[in-house]
């Protein structure tokens, strides 16, 4: 695997991309014929994980990588507050527990892992290797990965109206700029992980369906403005000094 890294950052990145995304297909289709949601994709991404962050410390990849405290005090990024915001609106409708015990442990632990995995792969091996050509298509790329996943909501009969489709594509690729901005100047993806993981896990836990579309819609499209362009554009600004 190190000889395959030092070969070609960008293909390395690629196939940790693809076996992700094909593995985790694979495996949630077996959960599905088990009967116990996320039961093997937990397990195959523990595995993974653990594959991944013991291959970065044996190889010395932690700095690079961010696996490090931030270099910029968190009052600097305003303490991460519209993170914490988003992270909560799975809340806002109520709490409900979506899944008896054991799918709902599976599901819990299998979203932490995602967190973890997306964030390294995404905007750890892929940003990292293309940074050093061009950063600024580095970023851009880094950000489109997070929403191109909700691409398959226009295509694939979920029941969202388009519009609530392209409004949340919005949202993630935001909240993806967000991301790599983060890590990009604090060199940690350590926040960009627990942000990522509690979002994706806390879901186990929201009462799902109880807000009305429109409601929701307006929600959103208040989060993407307000909390996301206004948090975008804080980042880029002040930050924009210190880089000239």
């Amino acid at each position: 695997m190190t000889k395959l890294y030092k070969k070609s950052e960008i293909f390395f990145a690629i196939l940790w991309i693809v076996a992700y995304v094909v593995l985790s297909s694979l495996a949630d289709q077996l959960s599905e014929t088990i009967g116990v949601t996320k039961s093997v994709t937990a397990v195959l991404h523990i595995a993974m994980s653990l594959i991944l962050f013991f291959w970065i410390r044996n190889n010395n990849l932690c700095e690079k990588y961010g696996f490090c405290r931030p270099i910029i005090p968190a009052k600097r990024f305003l303490y991460y507050l519209p993170l914490i915001i988003i992270a909560s609106t799975d809340f806002w409708g109520g709490i409900k527990l979506q899944y008896g015990f054991p799918a709902a442990l599976m599901f819990f632990i299998s979203m932490c892992c995602v967190g973890f995995l997306e964030e390294v792969i995404f905007r750890g091996l892929l940003f990292r290797a293309m940074e050093k050509d061009n950063l600024k298509t580095a970023i851009i790329v880094s950000a489109l990965t997070f929403g191109l996943g909700h691409i398959v909501n226009l295509f694939n009969g979920s029941g969202k109206d388009p519009v609530s489709s392209i409004i949340q594509i919005v949202f993630a690729v935001l909240v993806g700029f967000v991301l790599v901005l983060i890590f990009y100047h604090g060199k940690s993806l350590i926040p960009c992980i627990l942000f990522h993981s509690a979002n994706n896990a806390l879901k186990v836990f929201s009462a799902e369906g109880s807000l009305n579309p429109q409601t929701e819609m307006v929600l959103n499209l208040v989060l993407i403005v307000i909390v996301l362009g206004g948090y975008s554009l804080y980042l880029v600004r002040a930050f924009s000094r210190k880089e000239k």
